[in-house]
């Protein structure tokens, strides 16, 4: 006992001697400073050195530091040379679309993103300030919402139809009020669109100052016209002008008329004008077309028949050919019909060259004061029957997509964070007259990748050596004219160069016969894959590969679904067959991107061979045990 008594003490006392040295040592060594550094002599020599020309440098002034960060420099030049405006940046932007031909370029002119319109966003937006928001959700989602379709259940189409015409007058301003919401925007952008591209095609020379709407409901037809034809000056070739700021006082439209027997869509679409400036456009509602609203063929040429997204409404076939004569009797001289089904716009297509080619048909020898037949302007580039029209059995459609940036009253009637949306629809531009003759030149095939191809061939071509003689001399020439045979003659036109004018002229009569991209091309690292509807009538595939010249593959590298191509192909583009009636050997034709359909010979999967193998074992298994059985004597057959 005693001797673990004094070994606790003496642990005791180590211990506490141990942490008394320890603290001392530690104290120590806090406030002595580190022992200096025992550096090399020639090294501590060259430190001196470097410290004094420092503090020479440092010594001179304050003339000799350069300009800092954020500090005026002595000789700036002016502010404004260094920074780019909005006219700069849009000049920059402009020469960057330079890198295609102006052809191309002219094929493509399609709008991006549209942007409604602050005039009509301000007009909704009033509107929807006095209504009822939990009404107008209900009404939107029972008109507009559907089960699939888009990509967030929505549909600009409306899938709901009323029992009684009670029902349908006690919904009908609510309905209205959603519609104006939820559709009209995107109806607006589609129609924009198609009217756009139709002044482009159509050039300066077509004024339009009638406008006849069937279908007119909240007024789509009128705000896309009226916002598509202005009394502005004309924007620069190639920079069409923009539809955000555009306002109705200032269109080139005298006269609107809006045919729709719907009167709360009628109702609203009156709402959205009031206390609004229209100018001098005299705007007029009707629900049915009179016969005095026809006007004078002579007159036609100022006057476009326009239906929207109507056809589809309407219920039986007659009613929609009885639409389309009636756009045929008003006069214009321009009819464009729009809708969300490709069998009806095609069907109308159809139906109004039939009327034309009966007019020709029947007129004498002797000269009319005004054009008589018909044509089709956009998007076909023929006037023959449409490859893609099989009603009831073709799922193939020649359709196209907008993109509208959604405004804000949009994404909170739909309780949706997407910022757009991309309105699909089916449409066609008939006009009056023949069909302008196909163009035998070849304008604007070069832009800036050319140009530097061509340059750059030319550095390559190897100097021949001067010879006095004359043969000596043509050969030479003719040696250098065989750079690159194939991408110069697709490059270079044999044209004089044009004014802006004269080959914007060029390329609106050139179009007529260039092919339009059905579908989306099928862009790979070598070659361009495009299936377009072309003037023969026919869906064909065109391969531009890079063999062709840095131009035309760049041209096709940008394209995109609906524009039109003005390249030929290298090698003779392959005709897309499909079910749209038989050839002359009978066989089926396939169009579009599908597999042309092959002789059927029955193929099994693999999951057919493993079921038949299943069924041969069991059957096997069935005989070995039936086999036994009678062996035995159990079984007899």
């Amino acid at each position: 006992m005693l001797r673990l008594n004094a070994r606790r003490s003496v642990g005791a006392f180590l211990r506490q001697r141990t942490d008394a040295i320890r603290c001392a040592s530690t104290a120590n060594t806090s406030h002595q400073p580190n022992a200096p550094l025992e550096l090399d002599p020639a090294f501590q020599t060259l430190l001196r050195d470097v410290e004094m020309s420092l503090r020479k440098k440092a010594g001179t002034g304050s003339d000799m530091h350069g300009p800092r960060e954020l500090e005026l420099f002595p000789h700036d030049s002016d502010a404004t040379q260094d920074y780019l405006t909005s006219a700069g940046l849009d000049t920059q932007e402009t020469e960057g679309q330079g890198r295609k031909s102006p052809a191309a370029a002219f094929g493509s002119q399609g709008i991006g993103a549209l942007v409604v319109p602050l005039e009509l966003q301000t007009s909704i937006e009033r509107m929807i300030a006095d209504s009822d928001k939990s009404q107008l959700r209900q009404s939107a989602k029972r008109l507009f919402e559907q089960d699939s379709g888009s990509e967030d259940g929505w549909s600009s189409v409306m899938g709901f139809r009323y029992r009684t015409g009670k029902v349908a007058g006690r919904h009908a301003l609510p309905d209205a009020t959603a519609f104006a919401t939820v559709a009209l925007p995107a109806h607006y952008s589609a129609i924009y669109a198609v009217l756009d591209h139709l002044k482009q095609r159509l050039g300066p020379d077509w004024q339009v100052r009638r406008v006849i709407d069937w279908g007119a409901a909240t007024g789509s037809g009128l705000w896309a016209s009226t916002h598509a034809f202005q009394r502005t000056s004309e924007p620069v070739e190639g920079t069409p002008l923009e539809a955000e700021h555009s306002q109705m006082s200032q269109t080139a439209l005298d006269s609107y008329l809006g045919l729709d027997k719907r009167e709360g869509l009628v109702r609203i679409g009156k709402r959205l004008l009031k206390d609004l400036g229209k100018g001098e456009l005299d705007i007029s509602w009707q629900k049915l077309f009179h016969e005095d609203n026809a006007i004078d063929r002579v007159d036609g040429p100022g006057t476009m028949a326009l239906s929207a997204f109507l056809l589809s409404t309407l219920q039986t076939d007659v009613d929609r050919k009885q639409l389309v004569k009636q756009m045929w009797d008003s006069g214009a001289e321009v009819m464009v019909i729009i809708d969300h089904t490709f069998d009806h716009v095609a069907g109308a297509r159809d139906y109004l060259l039939k009327l034309g080619q009966k007019e020709v048909q029947e007129a004498s020898d002797s000269d009319y004061p005004y054009p008589i037949g018909t044509h089709v302007v956009a998007p076909c580039p023929h006037d023959g029957a449409c490859p893609l029209y099989d009603p009831g059995r073709s799922k193939l459609a020649c359709s196209f997509s907008q993109r509208m940036q959604r405004p804000a009253f949009v994404r909170k009637t739909k309780h949706s964070g997407t910022g757009h949306e991309d309105m699909r629809y089916s449409y066609v531009v008939i006009r009056r007259g023949p069909r302008p003759a196909p163009a035998t030149t070849r304008h604007g095939r070069i832009g800036d990748v050319g140009r530097r191809a061509l340059a750059k061939e030319e550095e390559t071509v190897p100097i021949t050596q001067l010879s006095l003689a004359e043969a000596h001399h043509e050969h030479s020439e003719d040696a250098s004219s065989q750079v690159d045979s194939a991408t110069v003659q697709d490059l270079s036109p044999q044209e004089l160069p044009l004014g802006p004018s004269e080959l914007a002229a060029a390329l609106r009569h050139e179009a007529y016969s260039w092919p339009r991209l059905v579908f989306p091309p099928l862009k790979r690292s070598g070659h361009i894959i495009i299936d377009g509807c072309t003037v023969e009538g026919q869906i064909m595939r065109m391969t531009i590969p890079k063999s062709q010249g840095k131009q035309p593959f760049y041209d096709a590298r940008k394209s995109s679904w609906g524009d039109i191509f003005p390249h030929e192909p290298k090698n003779p583009p392959q005709v897309r067959r499909g079910s749209i009636g038989s050839d002359e050997q009978g066989q089926s034709r396939s169009i579009g991107k599908r597999k042309e359909l092959r002789k059927k010979t029955k193929t099994n999967s693999y999951g057919e061979i493993a079921k038949q193998l299943e069924s041969e074992k069991k059957t096997l298994q069935r005989s070995i045990r039936r086999a036994k059985r009678r062996q035995d004597g159990d079984y007899d057959d």
